[in-house]
């Protein structure tokens, strides 16, 4: 493996991973999937397993630099955004926020994209230091843009305490959307405020 320009992981590409791949390496297909786990460089990362708490755990929590992150994708074109817009930048605790962005395909090819919201909550005992709270599909063609909406219901910005109580917490939160997670894509994301205080059901 030293040797090797590259390594493909197939985990389990069922009966049509072997002509999937296939097209992928010919680039008659264009890849646009997303890890669902964070690939750690070692397990010396992680704490002993004699701890249960979340700190350090999967990209919620994992503050550290990671071989691929959690949503990672690649793609034989590339993707900008611009204009993110929230309905409001001052929500009282309860209503529904809306939220979109423009995606661009930059590059040469058509493809699709996986636009990916993630939101950063006010710093509190339990709280992640980001959540995916949204994803969307969108194929473009080269030089083709279009506009991505989300829109994220109360539960989506709670938090939930050391207690166990689910509920909405006033204060500073950051809202971010890319085919990456923020620290991979140096995005500032837009802020806004939650405000009052509202408990929801477990």
């Amino acid at each position: 493996m030293d040797a090797a320009q590259a390594v493909m992981e197939t985990w389990y590409p069922g009966q049509s991973g072997g002509e999937a791949l296939a097209k992928l390496l010919d680039g008659e297909a264009n890849p646009s999937g997303r890890l669902p786990v964070t690939v750690y460089r070692s397990v010396k990362d992680l704490p002993e397993f004699t701890d249960y708490s979340m700190a350090h755990r999967t990209y919620r929590y994992y503050d550290g630099e990671v071989a691929y992150g959690f949503g990672f994708g690649l793609s034989y074109t590339r993707f900008a955004y611009s204009g993110p817009q929230l309905s409001a930048y001052r929500l009282p605790a309860g209503q529904t926020l809306r939220v979109s962005a423009t995606v661009k395909n930059v590059g040469q090819r058509e493809g699709d994209e996986v636009a990916e919201l993630y939101l950063i909550p006010p710093a509190m005992a339990g709280a992640p230091r980001l959540s995916l709270q949204g994803v969307r599909r969108v194929h473009l063609r080269a030089g083709e843009s279009k506009r991505v909406e989300f829109i994220l219901q109360p539960r989506q910005l709670s938090l939930v305490n050391p207690e166990g109580k689910r509920a909405l917490h006033p204060g500073s939160y950051r809202i971010f959307v890319g085919g990456a997670q923020p620290g991979e894509l140096k995005l500032a994301g837009v802020a806004f405020e939650i405000t009052g205080e509202k408990p929801l059901n477990p």
